[in-house]
C-alpha cells in the first residue's frame, strides 16, 4: 500500500506540506520578537563570525544577521502571500469568464496573458521603481501584482475550456443562470484544484524577485530584506563568507517552504468536478 493510498498518509500529507512554512514563520516570529532590532548597528562587531551571542554572526556595520534574516523573511512572506492572493482573486474569475464567453473576450485575455508573461516582471519592476523616490513594499506589491494575475488567468482559462461543455454548466445556463453566477457558483469551485496550486509558485517567485531587487538597490528603503543580506555577503565574500551563506540559505528556505505549502491544494481541492 502506497503512502498516497494509506488513510493516515492522506490525512498527514497536507499537514506535512504546510509544516516547512509553519516552521519558518514560527521561528522567524519568535526571533523577531525577542532578538535585537535589525537596524541597530554595532561597528565593533562588523563581519563577526557566528558565536553563542549571535548564532548567525554579524554583517556590515555589526548588524545581527539572525535578527535581520528573521524580520526580512517575515516581511517577504507577507508580501509574497498578498501578491499571490491578489493574482489568484483577479486571474481565476477573469480566465473563467473569458473562456465561458468565448469569442473576442477569450482571445483578448489570451493575448493579454501572452503580453504580460512575455515581458519580464523584474525589468518592469526596475523601470517602475526607478521613477519612485523612496520605494516601499507597497510599491513592490503593486508592481508584482500587475503581472501576478496572468498565470492564474491562463490556467483558469484552459481548465474552463474543458468544463464549459460539461452537463452541469449547460444545465445551469439552460435554466437561466447568468454568466456571472455560472462563473462564481459553478466554474470557480471546480478550478481551485488546478489554479490554487499556482499560489505557492507565485509566492516563491515574489520572494526571489524581491530579494533580487533589493540586491541591485531597488528594494524597500528600510534595508530589511533578504536581498540586502546577499548584497552584504557578496561585498565581503572573502573575509566573511558566512554572510553570503546565510543570505542564500534564507532565500532558498523561504521560497521553497512557500512552494511546498502551495502543493497542499493538490489533495485539498483536486477532486472530481462538483455538480452544483
Amino acid at each position: 500500500m502506497t503512502a498516497r493510498s494509506h488513510p493516515l498518509g492522506a490525512k498527514l500529507g497536507p499537514a506535512l506540506r504546510v509544516l516547512p512554512l509553519v516552521v519558518v514563520l514560527g521561528v522567524s516570529a519568535v526571533v523577531a520578537a525577542s532578538a535585537r532590532s535589525p537596524v541597530i548597528l554595532e561597528p565593533e562587531l562588523s563581519w563577526a563570525p557566528p558565536s553563542a551571542d549571535r548564532p548567525l554572526g554579524s554583517g556590515e556595520g555589526g548588524v545581527d544577521l539572525l535578527a535581520l534574516v528573521a524580520h526580512a523573511s517575515l516581511r517577504a512572506i507577507v508580501l509574497a502571500v498578498c501578491v499571490a492572493l491578489a493574482g489568484f482573486v483577479v486571474g481565476c474569475p477573469l480566465g473563467a469568464a473569458a473562456a465561458l464567453r468565448r469569442g473576442r473576450l477569450e482571445r483578448a485575455v489570451v493575448r493579454a496573458c501572452d503580453l504580460v508573461q512575455a515581458f519580464p516582471t523584474f525589468l518592469l519592476a526596475l523601470v517602475v521603481l526607478s521613477a519612485v523616490r523612496s520605494p516601499s513594499r507597497v510599491h513592490l506589491g503593486i508592481v508584482f501584482a500587475l503581472t501576478a494575475w496572468a498565470p492564474f488567468a491562463r490556467l483558469a482559462l484552459a481548465q474552463t475550456r474543458v468544463l464549459r461543455d460539461q452537463a452541469f454548466v449547460e444545465a445551469a445556463r439552460a435554466i437561466g443562470v447568468g454568466p456571472a453566477r455560472v462563473v462564481v457558483r459553478h466554474l470557480v469551485p471546480n478550478l481551485l484544484g488546478v489554479v490554487a496550486v499556482q499560489l505557492g509558485g507565485s509566492a516563491a517567485a515574489v520572494v526571489v524577485s524581491e530579494a533580487a531587487l533589493s540586491f541591485v538597490g531597488f528594494g524597500a528603503r528600510d534595508g530589511v530584506s533578504l536581498g540586502a543580506v546577499l548584497d552584504q555577503g557578496v561585498s565581503a565574500m572573502l573575509r566573511a563568507p558566512h554572510v553570503l551563506v546565510v543570505g542564500a540559505c534564507a532565500v532558498f528556505v523561504t521560497s521553497v517552504s512557500l512552494m511546498v505549502a502551495g502543493r497542499v491544494f493538490d489533495r485539498g481541492f483536486a477532486r472530481a468536478p462538483r455538480r452544483n
